[in-house]
């Protein structure tokens, strides 16, 4: 039986450690599509040395590796290439530095019978360099194929958008080569830069990293609704609704309900078609 939660369930994926560097956040910024204009004093804190700061959804890169721990454990044996990247959870338990070692612990946290697919959440929990917490990231991947082996369906998606207009609308248009310059922060997958490897997995061009979409939509956030301020995300989590393109413009929905900020991304050329959903950032008080 291809995946036994008595045996894969709570499995320990093994202990690393990363090291990033300031070039390492400013590449990653520049994947985001950040510098426009160039010269802008807030874009500059993303993209120069002097006063750098970090996005919070940059914590998901130094700990992005630890998926590999997953091919070996017992009683979760499944095909990769049936791998769906469904949600990401994020929690930063203080500001992300510009450069650091860090020490990630991967486990195998959830898993859940969703019928046709299972759903495994992944958990790397990262610490600093004197062992404090700094972030923790819950990677939902779902593997096609492997559900049906009898266990709970788990939680449904919460984080639902309010039945009202959304406070606000921030429109994002990705850069034709950002996929090119996403990837160089450590996910190669060539679906998302070789041509005929995408018409392979069913699409005409190349796609965005969910990921990618994932910080451009929280860089949009942090910018126009938290006044620029990375330090007020206290927890990130998104659903991937679907897929988005390079070049294409996405429309950010938000709504504003205590102290969280709730989050739709939407391709606006594409009818809309839905790209995050189910998405919340937290704001640290």
């Amino acid at each position: 039986m291809p995946i036994d939660p008595s045996k894969a369930l709570g499995a320990e994926l093994g202990e690393g450690q990363h090291t990033y560097t300031r070039d390492d956040v400013i590449l990653y910024h520049l994947g985001l599509g950040a510098g426009v204009p160039a010269t802008d004093a807030n874009e500059l804190e993303y993209t120069y040395e002097k006063n750098l700061k970090v996005l919070p959804s940059f914590g998901v890169i130094p700990t992005f590796g630890s998926m590999a721990g997953l091919g070996s454990v017992d009683g979760l044996e499944f095909n990769f290439a049936m791998l769906l990247h469904g949600e990401q959870d994020l929690e930063v338990h203080q500001p992300i530095p510009p450069e650091a070692t860090i020490t990630n612990r991967g486990k195998v946290a959830e898993i859940w019978d969703k019928g046709k697919a299972a759903l495994v959440v992944m958990q790397v929990d990262s610490t600093d360099e004197s062992g404090k917490p700094l972030f923790t990231n819950r990677f939902s991947l779902f593997l096609r194929g492997e559900g049906g082996f009898g266990g709970e369906p788990g939680p449904k998606a919460g984080n639902a958008a309010p039945d009202r207009a959304p406070d606000g609308v921030i429109e994002r248009t990705l850069m034709p080569q950002q996929a090119l310059i996403y990837r160089l922060s450590g996910d190669k997958n060539p679906l998302h830069a070789d041509p005929e490897f995408a018409k392979m997995g069913g699409f005409d061009t190349p796609i965005i990293h969910g990921l990618c979409s994932y910080g451009v939509v929280c860089k949009a956030i942090v910018d126009e609704v938290l006044g620029g301020d990375v330090t007020k995300v206290a927890r990130y989590q998104a659903r991937f609704a679907g897929v988005g393109f390079p070049g294409e413009t996405y429309t950010i929905s938000y709504w504003k309900e205590a102290d969280q900020i709730l989050i739709g991304a939407n391709a606006k050329d594409r009818d809309n078609a839905p790209i995050i959903s189910n998405a919340a950032i937290t704001v640290r008080s």
